[in-house]
């Protein structure tokens, strides 16, 4: 299937590994020219070389903490005006318990998870509309349909978002922009290893055990990959998906139970 989306150029947060690269590198398959952006340059650069040599296209990479307002002055400098797909990705806070949080940890949350893509769509779809075409795919959390409890900072700000999208995305439909969320389950990211890794610590056993009983959790088995990921972050992002409008798509091995 030709995606349709070949020769555009596509913004995507938090792109060096785990899921933001995965739609990165499913964008580029498909001819997309990329702007990329992380913290750390080193990754950031290495994750441009490969796309580059393995797909052939332009790809620019911006060193910059997306979640501040100085690093998406960077990263919207580099666009140049021209972005046609905007995909937003941060990293989660930190899990804990609802009596660990005060004010500046539910802030920074909102910041991050919330205000950091709000700002970016609010930059970038203008000219989406202006021309008449754009793609935004928000990477939320399962946590969204149905809330974790040691995530509860990632639950308040992503539904946020959600709530965000929900009406935004019908007002900008009719100029040929639409927006989407993609809601992960667990995926095989360093995110992953991070909650794991607390699971060994507070039970005292392997990490090979810890996985393993996580993913007898999931009825698909195992954890998602970043591969496939990227593939449905491609297909929203393709001419196909231009009556998807508002939609929040778990990607998760049937992790959620639920009829809707």
């Amino acid at each position: 299937m030709d995606f349709g989306i070949k020769g555009k150029t596509a913004l995507v947060c938090a792109s060096s590994k785990g899921l933001g690269y995965g739609c990165a590198a499913a964008l580029a398959e498909e001819g997309v020219n990329l702007v990329i952006n992380a913290r750390s340059e080193g990754p950031l650069n290495e994750a441009a070389d490969v796309l580059r040599s393995r797909f052939g296209v332009k790809v620019t990479p911006v060193a910059a903490d997306i979640t501040t307002a100085q690093g998406r002055e960077q990263v919207l400098a580099a666009c140049d005006g021209s972005v046609d797909i905007l995909v937003n990705n941060a990293g989660g806070p930190p899990p804990g318990m609802w009596t660990d949080w005060g004010r500046d940890d539910f802030i920074d949350a909102i910041d991050a998870n919330m205000l950091t893509p709000i700002a970016l769509i609010q930059a970038l779809v203008p000219g989406m509309m202006a021309r008449g075409w754009g793609r935004v795919v928000n990477i939320t959390s399962q946590s969204v349909k149905a809330p974790i409890g040691v995530l509860g900072l990632s639950n308040t700000a992503r539904t946020g978002l959600t709530g965000f999208v929900a009406g935004t995305s019908r007002q900008v439909a009719g100029a040929g922009v639409t927006i989407n969320n993609l809601l992960p389950g667990i995926h095989a990211t360093d995110r992953a290893t991070a909650l794991d890794n607390g699971v060994v610590q507070a039970k005292g056993i392997t990490m090979e055990e810890a996985r393993a009983e996580r993913a007898a959790t999931i009825p698909a088995g195992r954890y998602g990959t970043s591969e496939e990921f990227g593939a449905a972050c491609a297909f929203l992002c393709s001419q196909h998906a231009g009556f998807i409008i508002g939609q929040n798509i778990l990607l998760d091995g049937g992790g959620v139970n639920a009829t809707f």
